[in-house]
């Protein structure tokens, strides 16, 4: 009798030399994007029309750019789930300094190091306390949110310069009213993000932290010290997210940001990026990004209630998670295909 597991794997590994690029999560979620284009295009004329995609950026920039950290937090074994109360903490600290007649150079320092001090402090409750990511960046969700309560409570700071508001809400020059500036900060950023996780020693070690945490300590890997500088440079670009979406709107108020932090956790997830940490890519969270904004923007164009928007998220979350775990299924499926 043959070995039908061996067998079944032996099948797979045929299908996957036929067809490579689409067993790879990568490729199927590009062939999502572009059938959400095609949808959207369908649905509405306007979809793909220059001012359409440049209101696509700009009400998704800021989430955008917070999923750049949250990919490679969540790849090295953990999760921050604090990003959103960092984003209104710090757009509450803008608003509370201008208020206070201090010049934006100073403040923009302030919210730089505040944002590394709010990282920190997740990371070394998680890494010199042992405590679980989960649980603490829940609690630092909270304090972060009580703080921005602080600093603002029910007031509202609207009367930003208008040279910095501009930047929240003009388009980058030379790109037909296209491009925002948030995401071309989102482009800059997935180009540094990528090279330093997929062609520097840093990468491979924050890889084989996700895949095991005691191999890449017994492997010499200074795993404390990565996944603190992680959840640091998490606090930091969450900070300056803050500081886009408060110019954006043009207002800082206390509960900016709330609730941000399950759409960035989806799109991570919908990127194929593991929840159990080991695997994942930079350009699966860019696709993941596309795809989530596409999605969003195409029900925007059809009059969808919006009010029931979180079905997207939830729904992209579900998907995300239980798909990667159904290899079982898929070698069955692949097996037959032979």
């Amino acid at each position: 009798m043959p070995d039908l597991p061996r067998l079944e794997t032996l099948r797979l590994d045929v299908l996957r030399e036929r067809v490579p690029w689409l067993l790879r999560w990568e490729g199927a979620l590009a062939l999502i994007v572009i059938v959400i284009g095609v949808v959207g295009t369908v649905s509405s004329p306007d979809f793909l029309t220059s001012n359409n995609l440049f209101n696509l950026g700009l009400s998704n920039g800021e989430i955008a750019i917070m999923v750049l950290p949250m990919t490679l937090i969540i790849i090295s074994g953990e999760i921050d789930l604090s990003v959103s109360s960092t984003l209104g903490m710090s757009s509450c600290l803008l608003g509370f300094l201008y208020e206070h007649h201090w010049p934006m150079l100073a403040i923009f320092i302030v919210i730089a190091l505040v944002g590394l001090a709010a990282g920190a402090l997740n990371g070394v409750l998680v890494t010199r306390l042992g405590l679980p990511s989960l649980a603490v960046t829940i609690g630092t969700l909270t304090l972060y949110a009580g703080i921005a309560d602080i600093l603002l409570g029910p007031s509202t700071v609207a009367n930003f310069p208008a040279a910095y508001t501009n930047l929240g809400v003009n388009a980058v020059p030379g790109t037909d009213n296209a491009v925002t500036y948030s995401t071309l900060i989102f482009a800059v950023l997935a180009v540094i993000f990528g090279v330093v996780l997929h062609a520097t020693p840093v990468g491979r070690s924050i890889f084989a932290m996700g895949a095991s945490p005691e191999a890449a300590l017994y492997a010499g890997i200074r795993v404390k010290r990565i996944k603190t500088i992680l959840f640091m440079i998490s606090g930091l670009v969450c900070a300056f997210a803050g500081v886009l979406y408060t110019f954006r709107l043009s207002t800082a108020v206390a509960d900016n940001g709330v609730g941000l932090e399950l759409d960035v956790v989806a799109i991570v997830l919908v990127g194929g990026i593991s929840i159990f940490g080991g695997k994942g890519s930079v350009l699966g969270a860019v696709l993941g990004v596309l795809a989530f904004a596409g999605i969003q923007n195409a029900l925007l164009l059809t009059n969808f209630n919006q009010e029931a928007s979180g079905i997207v998220a939830g729904g992209l979350l579900l998907v995300s998670v239980f798909l990667p775990n159904t290899r079982p299924l898929w070698r069955w499926v692949a097996a037959r295909a032979t």
